[in-house]
């Protein structure tokens, strides 16, 4: 499954892709359309409401696993026909737009699954939209590369599983950064379910990028089979990064590892 944040006029629509479609979370839909407090309260007297709907109700939704604020949960999510079917019952001025919006982003994912430039250029102006900078988003996109590189890396070398790659991520934080990803996030103030990433500062994403960059080369010169020699790669690509952090820190007189979200720093300290 393939996990994915849309927005309808400014709010989050959580999504995941799966047998060959999107589904989308209900309770965000109803949010976005009602603006109401207590979604699952009013999806409750929604089917009240139309017995109809209620009758239908089990073959409509579908519980999947997406990202909450307790971490990865399961949520009722209905496919792009169970949302329409949906929104019929929902009194609301932005039905209409919203069924627009819904059509679009069906059609988007087929243009990115023929184009995948398509993807990272949606990309690019959701995290405009959120305010950061070109420079950032610059970064992040390499990172963005970089992981995908590392990890299909992973893959031909034998590993398959989420909790492997998280070991292994893990890894080269705690080398590099002296922090495990839970424990940066602290640092950041930010949640578990959050990505870490997207509260990095510039030079954080860059010595990221290094670390990972470094442990596709070294796999490839050792030519490592297995989750130990995997491990012991990534332990040294850490400490390539963790030396130009010192070798940086060093000579900016501060540590590179910064409590603050990018999004609060000022566009002086963004550009450090």
């Amino acid at each position: 499954m393939e996990n994915k944040i849309a927005l309808f006029e400014e709010k989050e629509i959580r999504r995941t892709w799966q047998d060959k479609k999107w589904y989308f979370s209900i309770e965000d839909i109803v949010y976005a359309l009602t603006d109401s407090k207590d979604p699952k309260q009013y999806i409750n007297k929604l089917r009240k409401r139309d017995e109809i709907l209620s009758q239908g109700w089990v073959q409509i939704v579908h519980t999947l696993k997406m990202k909450t604020k307790g971490g990865m949960q399961k949520i009722n999510c209905a496919d792009t026909e169970g949302i329409l079917r949906i929104i019929q019952s929902i009194p609301s001025k932005k039905a209409e737009p919203f069924k627009r919006w819904l059509a679009k982003v069906g059609a988007e994912r087929i243009e990115e699954i023929n184009n995948p430039e398509l993807a990272m250029d949606r990309m690019k102006r959701l995290y405009e939209q959120k305010g950061y900078s070109k420079a950032w988003i610059e970064q992040r996109e390499r990172g963005i590369t970089t992981r995908h590189n590392l990890v299909d890396e992973w893959k031909e070398r034998g590993t398959s599983k989420a909790l492997d790659y998280a070991i292994l991520t893990n890894e080269i934080y705690k080398t590099g950064f002296g922090l495990t990803a839970k424990e940066y996030k602290k640092v950041k103030g930010i949640h578990e379910s959050r990505n870490l990433r997207d509260s990095m500062t510039n030079i954080e994403l860059a010595l990221t990028n290094l670390g990972e960059a470094a442990a596709v080369e070294i796999h490839k010169s050792n030519e490592s089979i297995g989750m130990n020699d995997l491990k012991k790669d990534v332990t040294g690509a850490g400490g390539v990064m963790k030396k130009a952090k010192d070798e940086l820190e060093d000579k900016i007189k501060r540590p590179v590892v910064s409590s603050e979200n990018y999004l609060n720093l000022t566009d002086k300290d963004r550009l450090n």
